[in-house]
């Protein structure tokens, strides 16, 4: 296609009026755009951290404070502008299963080892190996993450107060029912209508921004008795304290905190990169994959010894950032000080905020996030893709992002690797002297090693024959064994072997496993044709 499924998503959500170049001038539209954006970040930041603290078992403030932080220091050294990052649900699951069994404070060392993890795999500039994501996974990846958003949101329509929080998250709840449930629907609805409705009348104020302050308008103008951010948790605090993990420095902790922090390090980069690309996409920048990789550990180390549980970035802030206008480092800047100053200052406001509102935003996130072309296209890619797009999104809502992230690109990995295998093949022809060519063609590895040796008919072939690979190409070492055995099996029927046309990195590969080649005036191309009957056999002849 001209255009990627993803681009024309990208663009559908951003918009005409949202399409800035990614050095974007600061002016003092600009900066006021900014400026609400990361407001409307914050706000919803809020219930998200609180939420995500109670699944990973830890007090609220654990949750916001590692907001704040991880927010902060992305913002200022991430690789993609635009992008925000805080504690989110996809790490919280993990680390679930360690603060019920150690305690708060192992949780605090292992998220100082994952990020030293992330900024060693940012040094290392492993990051850009996100780039073999194929397209399929990333459509599989934004569904299944709008399908994970929208669920994380029923959660809201739960009487507060009947939840409780053990080791293992939140647990049990009552559904609200009767008057107060279709008034928490209507204030939902309410709320995505003025978000549609706000862009065709002004842009002054970001659409979601509104919705908000609309709806918390009405409620507490009204007096409606609907859940509020409040009846999750109190949400006030002071400063994030500089506190050294209580653990006992040996190896029986490291032993106990390291394999948590690996896999929270991989979870994390997996889901940042990957919505680096998203933005990447939406926003025209490209590139700062190594650069985001070293952010989020330098934020994770920094939270670490703050009291916060680590984060990753969040591709629901981050949309909704983009989607009010956010394109520089102020919005997730401005973002993070606003969430700490309603920890220290503002928290009674902010906890009279009715959560309809929140969900209600997160609704139209699920809305522009869910790539909707993926569904109509799904008939028309090769079946393979379409299986890949539709295996991605149900792990990811079953499992986690990381695993079904790992699955689909395992999966068409060897989709890949089992058409490439299927492509080996031989036309033949005879020489005026008599000699039988094999013109292979396809790509010669470890998928099509066997299909290659079955090409030859070794005992009807005459005494010379020469494979020519003018249209093959030789990638690894099961590729030279498989040359071996076909040349032993010629040198056994006492017939003379010839290669012809090897390309020169094929020469290469050949010359760094020990193969002397010889050099010879049939072959005036490429100077390195083979042959054995000066020296039989590849492997281990000489």
């Amino acid at each position: 296609m001209a255009k990627s499924l993803l681009s024309r998503f990208a663009t559908r959500v951003k918009g005409a009026d949202l399409r800035l170049a990614p050095t974007t001038e600061l002016t003092p539209a600009r900066l006021r755009i900014e400026v609400l954006s990361g407001l409307t970040v914050a706000l919803a930041l809020v219930p998200e951290a609180v939420a995500f603290a109670f699944v990973a078992g830890v007090h609220p403030l654990v949750g916001l404070y590692a907001a704040f932080l991880v927010g902060l220091i992305t913002a200022l050294i991430g690789g993609r502008p635009g992008m925000i990052s805080g504690a989110t649900g996809a790490l919280a699951v993990v680390m679930v299963a360690l603060v019920a069994q150690h305690g708060v404070e192992y949780l605090f060392a292992t998220v100082v080892v994952m990020g030293i993890i992330q900024v060693f795999v940012g040094l290392m500039h492993w990051g850009k190996f996100i780039r073999l994501v194929p397209h399929p996974v990333m459509l599989g990846f934004v569904n299944g993450l709008a399908i994970v958003i929208f669920l994380a949101q029923l959660t809201q329509f739960k009487v507060p107060g009947t939840m409780e929080v053990s080791g293992h998250g939140t647990t049990g709840g009552e559904w609200l029912s009767g008057m107060q449930l279709w008034t928490m629907l209507g204030l939902v609805a309410l709320t995505m209508a003025v978000i549609w409705v706000m862009p065709r009348i002004t842009r002054v104020i970001p659409a979601p921004l509104a919705g908000i302050g609309i709806v918390a308008a009405v409620v507490i103008g009204f007096g409606i008795d609907v859940p509020r951010v409040g009846d999750m948790a109190d949400i006030k605090g002071a400063f994030p304290p500089f506190h050294i993990p209580a653990v006992p420095l040996t190896l029986e902790t490291l032993q106990i905190i390291l394999p948590y922090a690996v896999i929270l390090a991989a979870i994390g980069l997996i889901e940042s990169l990957l919505t680096l690309n998203l933005v990447g996409e939406m926003t025209g920048q490209r590139g700062g994959a190594s650069q985001e990789c070293i952010a989020q550990g330098t934020a994770n180390v920094v939270t670490g010894f703050f009291g916060g549980m680590g984060g990753c970035a969040m591709i629901g802030q981050s949309m909704i950032n983009v989607k009010s206008g956010g394109r520089t480092r102020i919005a997730g800047i401005v973002s993070a000080l606003f969430l700490l100053s309603f920890i220290l200052f503002a928290s009674p406001a902010i906890e009279q905020i009715p959560l309809a509102a929140l969900v209600g935003v997160m609704f139209m996130v699920v809305i522009g996030t869910f790539a909707w072309n993926s569904v109509r296209i799904l008939t028309r890619v090769p079946r393979i893709d379409a299986f890949v797009i539709l295996l991605v999104t149900v792990v990811t809502v079953w499992q986690d992002l990381a695993v079904a992230v790992v699955v689909g690109v395992i999966v068409s990995a060897l989709a890949y690797a089992w058409g490439n295998a299927t492509r080996i093949r031989a036309s033949t022809r005879t020489t005026p002297e008599g000699a039988k060519v094999y013109a292979v063609q396809g790509p010669l590895f470890f998928g099509s090693a066997e299909g290659f040796t079955e090409l030859f008919d070794v005992a009807g072939d005459p005494q010379s024959v020469v494979v020519d690979f003018a249209d093959s190409r030789v990638a690894d070492q099961s590729a030279l064994q498989a040359i071996e055995a076909v040349a032993a099996k010629y040198e056994a029927a006492g017939k003379t072997l010839q290669l012809r046309h090897l390309s020169r990195d094929c020469h290469r590969l050949l010359n760094r496993a020990g193969h002397l080649m010889v050099d010879s005036d049939d072959d005036p191309d490429y100077q390195i044709a083979v042959d054995y009957s000066v020296r039989t056999g590849i492997l281990g002849s000489h």
